[in-house]
């Protein structure tokens, strides 16, 4: 039995105060060649507890509580956060408008640093996000083996679907995040990532570069890269297209800064507030509509020949804007609807023009994490996408709860973060 018994030895990293665990054979007291590295993580200097926002119910502000240190399972990367992006899917769970289960903790837009990769995660991996590396997450963590994310679809990824949105855990069917004074456990709103630290699959993270800050980067997990995912996947956008966004909040401003590297000739901005429209411009749009002081079909037409758009992007998620999305279109042209509505909202479609006409309605809820992340911070690097420009807005994490108050207001002009 000591012949095989294995033991951990303790090998001084590069960092500072971090040690790699190396597994080693007692019987040969040598390093193990295919299990070297593979129990890899920071030894010594976790905390015991971290700080975490907590969602306990709607109509209930958030609590800043003590949780247990999560730890990491194979294939999976234990984060330390820098920063995590407010999003409307989060105000979603707030306001009840989708079902999730509480308590939780919310934020799927997270920014920082690896310090501990689950026991037994491969060694390709550790590789490719080694310790320190500065690193950003996507809220689709795919599982890379079910039917979908083998056909190339991980932004349908079932077992996402399954367990992330349905259960509120990890592909275990278990959480990582336990309250501490309690032991109660807490539900994960994708990674959880308000909190100090957070547990990621390894598929939903990208490493990006020094030149990229924490705070501005971690907006490419979600606002970024649903409007990538709906601009390059979805759209399908080519060079010479016109396209119209419905609604400039972080999502809609994303798609408008992205319209002109895929090619877009007119880029029409559609919203309600002067503000947002003023960014908007800033950012990229050819013209911008206010939907309140003018007829939106009308003034789409008049720029566009009469025709209407090639592609129309509607990121609110409203029946009217639905509606409006579908109209603005040519004929033959594409409709990529991303706003996320209240479950059960339901929208009409004229099916005569949608046969007669070749009308295309498409839905589009994210990106492809292991494919088209990698790609957005690429953009990011060379300045085709200026994440400066897009977060508008820095907070602590005491001050999340009021921060999507003031979202759910129609405060906030681009994207607020929360930073750690």
């Amino acid at each position: 039995m000591k012949a095989r018994a294995a033991r951990f030895v303790a090998k001084q990293g590069r960092w500072s105060g971090v040690k790699q665990v190396r597994w080693m054979s007692s019987s040969t007291g040598e390093k193990g060649s295919e299990r070297e590295g593979l129990s890899q993580h920071l030894v010594g200097n976790l905390p015991s507890t971290m700080r975490a926002a907590v969602f306990w119910e709607p109509g209930r502000p958030m609590t800043i509580e003590d949780i247990n240190m999560p730890r990491p399972k194979a294939g999976e990367i234990l984060i330390k956060t820098k920063a995590c992006g407010v999003c409307h899917s989060d105000l979603h769970i707030i306001k009840k408008d989708q079902p999730f289960p509480l308590p939780a903790v919310l934020g799927h837009e997270v920014a920082g640093e690896v310090v501990e990769h689950g026991h037994l995660t491969d060694e390709p991996t550790i590789k490719r996000f080694p310790l320190g590396s500065r690193v950003v997450g996507a809220f689709i963590m795919p599982c890379g083996g079910c039917f979908y994310c083998v056909k190339g679809q991980e932004d349908l990824c079932e077992t996402f679907f399954h367990y992330s949105r349905g259960k509120g855990t990890l592909y275990d069917g278990e959480t990582r995040l336990f309250q501490h004074s309690t032991g109660k456990p807490i539900h994960m709103y994708s990674m959880g990532g308000l909190a100090e630290y957070c547990v990621v699959p390894a598929n939903g993270l990208a490493v990006i570069p020094e030149s990229l800050p924490f705070s501005e980067s971690a907006i490419l997990g979600c606002a970024v890269f649903t409007a990538y995912g709906a601009m390059k996947n979805a759209a399908d956008m080519r060079p010479g297209d016109t396209v119209a966004i419905i609604g400039v909040g972080g999502v809609g401003s994303s798609c408008v800064q992205l319209a002109r590297p895929f090619g877009g000739r007119t880029i029409i901005a559609v919203d309600i507030d002067d503000k947002k429209l003023e960014k908007a411009k800033a950012l990229g749009a050819t013209h911008t509509i206010n939907g309140v002081k003018e007829d939106v079909l009308k003034r789409i037409k008049e720029i566009t020949g009469g025709r209407g758009v090639d592609i129309a992007i509607e990121a609110l998620g409203n029946r009217k804007t639905f509606a409006q999305c579908i109209e603005a279109i040519r004929d033959g042209g594409k409709a990529v609807i991303v706003g996320l509505a209240p479950l059960g909202a339901l929208g009409e479609v004229d099916l005569v023009r949608l046969v007669r006409r070749q009308v295309k309605i498409v839905g589009s809820y994210g990106a492809r994490a292991r494919k088209d992340l990698p790609a957005l911070v690429g953009l990011a690097e060379i300045g085709v996408f200026d994440l400066k420009e897009s977060v508008t807005k820095k907070c602590t994490l005491e001050e999340a709860d009021q921060t999507y108050a003031a979202l759910d207001e129609g405060k906030i002009l681009g994207r607020a973060v929360v930073e750690m």
